[in-house]
């Protein structure tokens, strides 16, 4: 930006020096004198006020600030009364150019001065602000893309040890599993969006892992519909709502218990998950400190701002929740756009 600042007076003070150029010369022959005479105490009072609030804008120095202003204004006219062809010809005349410079040209530069300075502390405030936001903003969005539930690793971990202790033919299969799930979590969700196909893998890995805790087949159905092989969305948005329903759910499972659906129409994600929910009275749907939903609200807020609608539904034996993102195929965009400038 300060280059750009630097580019803007180059360009402004050329375009005021061509036009007293193109006033002078037509009305003196000496207008190379006058004109740089003239040039020069602008540049003299406005640069003089320009630096004089950079280096003197506290409170305590406010004696000094108004000292050296009323020095800079005294000297201004100076240039123009010396160049000046008749300047310096008699006291009069250089009475004369001095007090009229003074009383006209001094005070507007001044207030340039002064209006340039203001202008520019402004918008370079205004983009420190926005870049601390957006530091905020990236800093919250990491803190809550962290917090993937840490019992579910340490129980993973356990029911590998048991397979590997028997000797199941599944360990294997969990092993990488477990291994795909950890890579994308530390790598590929570091991005602002991925691919959705991504984070359906992702979703299976997490739902193939959950399932060996128990022996019946699937207990979650996950029906696809839709092109999901072309949209893009904020990594680890889903998975909140996944830990939410397991973990709501009874202890015993029967297949088909957790269901999930996502369809993509249109530019319209739709994702829907429902659970039965434990009879247990301790458990509630949101227990204080929880990181699911109130995780999942936080990161929407953020990332779609009035592009998505999150409904939660307590149907007595049912818990339901549906999450959908309008204007999925140009989120990959406007997200980060939303981080920069909002």
């Amino acid at each position: 930006m300060k280059k750009i600042f630097v580019l803007v007076h180059l360009v402004l003070w050329t375009l005021w020096t061509l036009l007293v150029i193109l006033q002078l010369s037509q009305d003196d022959d000496q207008w190379p004198t006058l004109t740089t005479g003239f040039i020069l105490t602008c540049l003299l009072v406005f640069y003089g006020h320009f630096y004089l609030l950079t280096s003197y804008s506290g409170k305590k120095k406010k004696r000094d600030y108004y000292l050296r202003l009323i020095a800079i204004m005294l000297i201004g006219p100076l240039p123009f009364v010396i160049l000046h062809p008749k300047g310096l010809e008699t006291w009069d005349n250089s009475s004369d150019y001095y007090m009229m410079t003074l009383v006209t040209i001094v005070p507007l530069f001044t207030f340039l001065g002064w209006l340039a300075r203001i202008t520019e502390n402004l918008v370079l405030n205004t983009i420190r602000k926005e870049q601390l936001e957006k530091q905020a903003v990236e800093a919250e969005l990491h803190y809550l893309k962290s917090q993937i539930n840490p019992h579910f690793l340490f129980n993973t971990l356990n029911n590998i040890h048991t397979l590997v202790y028997k000797q199941a033919p599944a360990a294997p299969e969990a092993v990488l599993r477990l291994s795909s799930l950890m890579r994308y979590m530390i790598y590929e969700s570091n991005s602002a969006t991925v691919p959705l196909l991504l984070e359906m893998n992702y979703l299976q890995d997490y739902v193939s892992l959950q399932q060996l805790r128990y022996k019946k087949s699937p207990v979650v159905d996950l029906e696809v519909k839709g092109d999901i092989t072309s949209c893009h969305i904020a990594p680890l948005l889903f998975i909140h709502l996944m830990e939410n329903a397991y973990k709501h759910s009874p202890a015993r499972l029967e297949p088909g218990d957790i269901k999930v659906k996502i369809e993509v129409k249109e530019n319209t994600l739709t994702f829907n998950i429902q659970n039965p929910i434990s009879k247990n009275p301790g458990n509630t749907l949101e227990e204080p400190g929880g990181i699911g939903l109130p995780n999942v609200r936080k990161r929407l807020a953020l990332l779609y701002p009035e592009k998505h609608n999150l409904e939660i539904d307590n149907l007595g034996e049912i818990f339901v929740v549906t999450l959908k993102v309008h204007g999925l195929h140009t989120q990959a965009h406007e997200s980060e756009a939303h981080l920069l400038y909002n």
